[in-house]
């Protein structure tokens, strides 16, 4: 929960045969996926063509009371998505999906990731007279796939050909007028599944957990580069983008991004948490009374840091489950006050105890710092900090919010350095090695860029989140526009 991170977005579709309160389906598999993101949230529901939406900024309960879920109407399809914003603001106008009327009908795309050659492509649209409402990455995909669309014969063409342009991390999902599109980026970097409920009818998902949420049994993952078409006629999967480029599923998927309860690649995520665990008890036997999570992307982590050690496990920091997870807060400072009232310490359970802290990462440090603190202030005698994730050295341009090396504590100081830092009597990451172990396989298909700097795609020209905003000012082909 180290306060950097961001869960990045989380998408959500409905293919009916029949006509259905398709719109609470969303509502219910969003609310499954509210740990990918907490600044805004849309649904839009076709009824035979006719698209209704919502959209605003705050939580999927905020937003969707009984009444307006009741005004999406019924339909037999729908598309919902949660966001963090990981390129452009939290405002309300880059709430998802994004929904378009065209000449050959509407289109509403939800997506997840971010593109590396987004400025590239918003740049060129808006020299052929392209006009943006956003700072999103969506945004530009919307165009590219609408410009595709006017010159195929098909949506589902539409959008192979858009993939050929597409560059960096998305997946996502299209609904036009009478089908349902589900998409994934070449390299694989986000997760998509499907799967079906009883009455026939067709979910797409960030993730399993989702699928569950709505009682739909998955029927796999979404491969790499492969788009699956859902319509009244069946489900049909087009290839030709797959094995176009190397896999790199995210691995801070399983580390923070993705519940414990999903499965991703194949790998129960709870089970690759356990076994991180179990990987840092292997290198790092310290002596201690008590092993504690930072709840709750590092529970998972601490229980089998306990069960492999044998140093007992225990709760020694308490959640309000009625804030979100702090590194969503979108401003630093929001980030660092959260902490205060989101976590308490129990300090029966840690008062002169030698603590094991297990987190899923340690990015900037302030976070940690606070907990640290507040652990201390609870009568720990000790506090020894274990990472989940390897050192952050490198930004990360696929939906994961590090932008920045100059922010990262790792890349700046020392163990000991990071370890007075945060007033911890010792810090400890899990390495690099490790990490590959996690999944259960041999390590490869995955990216490791933001710990190792080996980036599976080009590096973006233009990196910063609010890239688009500064455009205006700093390119010299639009400084017109500041008069």
């Amino acid at each position: 929960m180290e306060n950097v991170i961001h869960e990045e977005c989380g998408v959500f579709g409905v293919f009916a045969p029949n006509t259905q309160d398709v719109a609470s389906l969303v509502y219910y598999g969003l609310f499954a996926l509210q740990h990918r993101g907490q600044e805004s949230a849309g649904i839009v529901v076709n009824d035979d063509g006719v698209f209704t939406y919502r959209k605003d900024t705050g939580l999927v309960s905020e937003i969707f009371t009984a009444e307006r879920l009741e005004k999406l109407g019924l339909g037999n399809m729908a598309v919902g998505h949660v966001r963090y914003g990981t390129t452009g603001g939290g405002e309300r106008r880059n709430a998802q999906p994004v929904v378009v009327n065209h000449l050959k009908g509407n289109m509403a795309l939800a997506h997840n990731g971010n593109l590396v050659n987004s400025y590239e492509l918003r740049t060129a649209l808006e020299e052929q007279g392209s006009i943006f409402h956003s700072t999103s990455d969506t945004e530009v995909i919307a165009y590219v796939v609408t410009k595709e669309r006017l010159k195929t014969r098909n949506i589902e063409d539409a959008v192979v050909q858009s993939i050929k342009k597409l560059e960096g991390a998305f997946s996502m999902i299209i609904m036009s007028p009478s089908k349902l599109i589900a998409a994934r980026d070449p390299h694989g970097f986000r997760p998509l599944c499907y799967g079906r409920r009883e009455d026939g009818t067709y979910i797409v998902a960030s993730e399993t957990c989702a699928l569950d949420a709505v009682n739909a049994e998955l029927i796999r993952e979404i491969e790499p580069g492969e788009v699956m078409v859902f319509t009244k006629d069946g489900v049909t999967s087009i290839t030709e983008n797959c094995n176009t480029a190397k896999k790199a599923f995210c691995v801070f998927e399983y580390l923070y991004i993705a519940r414990p309860d999903s499965v991703c690649e194949g790998c129960s995520v709870h089970a690759a948490r356990m076994r991180v665990g179990e990987l840092l008890a292997d290198a790092y036997p310290i002596d201690a009374d008590i092993v504690v999570g930072v709840p709750d992307s590092g529970t998972d982590a601490a229980i089998g840091y306990s069960r492999k050690s044998g140093i007992p496990y225990d709760i020694g920091l308490i959640k309000n489950k009625y804030i979100g997870r702090t590194f969503i807060a979108p401003s630093q400072g929001m980030r660092e006050e959260m902490v205060s009232i989101k976590l308490n310490v129990v300090q029966s359970v840690v008062k002169d105890k030698r603590v094991i802290l297990v987190d899923d990462s340690i990015v900037r440090g302030t976070t940690s710092a606070k907990i640290v603190k507040r652990l201390r202030d609870g009568g720990a005698k000790e506090v020894h900090m274990l990472s989940s994730a390897p050192p952050f050295m490198n930004p990360c341009y696929y939906g994961v919010d590090i932008d920045s090396r100059e922010s990262l504590i790792a890349a700046n100081h020392s163990l000991d350095e990071i370890a007075g830092i945060i007033g911890a009597d010792s810090v400890h990451f899990l390495s690099i090695e490790d990490v590959r172990k996690i999944a259960g396989t041999d390590g490869s298909g995955f990216c490791y860029a933001c710990f190792d700097g080996n980036y599976p795609t080009k590096e973006p020209t233009q990196s910063n989140k609010s890239r688009f905003e500064r455009k205006i000012s700093t390119n010299p082909k639009f400084a017109d526009r500041n008069k």
